[in-house]
């Protein structure tokens, strides 16, 4: 009831704008009422849906699909004011291929291959299962991000009779299913192949093996078990699972799900999966295929890999905002995610928070910000960038944050670590990535004579100005030497600046870094590059 009427009190706010708001959650709410022809499913409530596979913890890529189905959900319920459900659901009866090596107790792990992942030993010893303990760190994960969700586990759905009447379905739809799913297989694996997973009722293991007959009005299938003795179970009660790409569709057909997105790698998947809904007499969801992200040299990241930038890596330096801007940007662009791209969505999540409390109504709802957000934005407006905090970093050399909040408070009287605990995170993130991606490659260089000629003049024009200068004219009078000094292009004397005075090649706006830094210490930085 909450909910509902925290929806009711957003759509006052906005009525008059929602149905025109560009921004690409709104287009995809707008798809999905299209779909619906302005009717509440059957069901009660419209159904989103993202996917987990236990055989790992939650991951960047976890987050992103959460973040971003979060954010067309909640523009679906401004739109249509529709009552909906998120279902997480972990494929947790998936067999376990292989030992992944950062985990404890790799022999005994070993001798459970092939079992599915709920009849796999935590090696932990903390829960039921290994996926009950890969469970467990998914709702936490969500819990922490405040996600509301609805977890499902695949062996509860499997085992409970939920999934029966579809999986029957399925059986008397063997044929149509095989021929939607062998074209898009290699030539070896279409001898093999079925639709139905049996778990063997002696080893417990969830067999890819082809069917020797499938028995539809009986309600099961025979096949061979591994001791080469034929066998039949019924599809029913967990007895069977399906192969993935039919299971993502039974899944889609036995719960109504109503949207659900995936990667663009998966989408010949998508294609087969709502073939297989329309043969079974339902309704594909509606979709949205995101690109996928890149590492530090163009290619695809990869769990098996650990390439690229990992959740807890991104959290170390940033916030978890910073990181959902990220993922609500350009959501069908490649984008390269690595610790470099940090800096930047961490500026502009606060520049979008300052606009989004001075834009009208039809601005706001296309303001990242706002989906972000859910529509309830705070009002934090720190007066220093991250950006800035780095070089205030790099130029003091200063890892305690007093002294660097010494400098703040001075340029900014009012903040305060209590009035402004936001950029007291930033100064933590800020020191912490100062320590590991940029002390490590500074480099200062020497300056030429006609360089040091220049800064000599910028070091006579800071000792005339005083620490409560308009940072404004700070800027002015560093623009005037360098054109004093026959820089006709001005990005060449800024360079120099950065390169001898913060051993960096890129760098601030200079006259809000020497406002803050001071023109008294700005002027120790120059001396330390001309006399050492």
């Amino acid at each position: 009831m909450a909910q509902n009427n925290k929806i009711l009190k957003m759509s006052d706010s906005f009525s008059d704008h929602i149905t025109q708001a560009k921004s690409w959650p709104f287009e995809e709410a707008r798809k999905i009422a299209a779909r619906l022809k302005g009717k509440t499913p059957e069901k009660g409530y419209v159904l989103f849906e993202t996917g987990y596979g236990p055989s790992g913890l939650p991951h960047i890529g976890t987050f992103g699909e959460v973040a971003r189905t979060t954010m067309v959900r909640h523009a679906f319920e401004l739109l249509t004011q529709m009552p909906t459900k998120l279902f997480a659901f972990s494929d947790d009866m998936d067999g376990f291929r292989k030992v992944p090596t950062n985990l404890p107790n790799q022999e005994m792990l070993a001798q459970y291959i092939g079992k599915p992942l709920t009849q796999v030993p935590d090696p932990f010893d903390k829960y039921e299962s290994f996926a009950h303990h890969n469970n467990a760190k998914l709702q936490k994960f969500l819990d922490e991000f405040g996600f509301e969700y609805d977890f499902k586990s695949a062996t509860e759905c499997y085992k409970s009779g939920e999934f029966d009447q579809a999986l029957l379905l399925i059986l008397q739809k063997y044929d149509d299913v095989m021929q939607i799913i062998l074209p898009t297989l290699r030539e070896e694996r279409k001898k093999t192949y079925s639709p139905f997973l049996p778990i063997s009722p002696k080893s417990g293991h969830v067999l890819q093996v082809p069917m020797e007959e499938v028995r539809a009005d009986q309600g099961t299938v025979i096949f061979r078990d591994e001791d080469g003795d034929l066998c039949e179970v019924p599809v029913t009660g967990g007895h069977c699972k399906l192969q993935w790409k039919v299971d993502w569709a039974m899944r889609w057909f036995a719960l109504g799900v109503d949207y659900e997105m995936s990667g663009k790698d998966l989408i010949d998947s998508v294609k087969a999966g709502n073939k297989i809904v329309r043969k079974l007499g339902g309704t594909p969801p509606e979709g949205f295929n995101y690109e996928l992200f890149l590492d530090e040299n163009g290619e695809k990241i990869s769990k098996s890999k650990g390439n690229g930038l990992s959740l807890e890596e991104w959290l170390t330096y940033a916030t978890p905002e910073s990181l959902s801007l990220y993922m609500f940007q350009n959501p069908k662009r490649a984008k390269r995610l690595y610790f470099d791209v940090i800096p930047k969505a961490s500026d502009e999540y606060i520049a979008f928070i300052k606009n989004y409390h001075t834009q009208p109504p039809e601005k706001q709802l296309d303001n990242p910000a706002f989906h972000i957000h859910q529509g309830e934005v705070p009002d934090i407006s720190p007066p220093v960038t991250f950006n800035m905090l780095l070089n205030l970093v790099s130029a003091s050399n200063a890892m305690d944050k007093a002294i660097l909040w010494g400098f703040i408070t001075r340029y900014a009287p009012d903040a305060t670590p209590q009035s402004n605990p936001y950029l007291d995170k930033l100064v933590d993130y800020a020191v912490r990535y100062f320590q590991d991606f940029i002390a490590p490659h500074k480099k200062f260089r020497t300056p030429t004579e006609a360089e040091k000629s220049a800064l000599d003049e910028l070091k006579t024009v800071l000792a005339d100005i005083d620490e409560n200068h308009p940072f404004e004219d700070i800027q002015t009078l560093v623009f005037t030497v360098g054109k004093n000094h026959n820089y006709t292009n001005l990005r060449e004397w800024f360079g120099c600046l950065y390169e001898t005075l913060l051993g960096q090649k890129e760098g601030p706006r200079m006259g809000s870094f020497i406002a803050l830094y001071t023109p008294q210490k700005m002027i120790e930085l120059i001396d330390q590059a001309l006399y050492k």
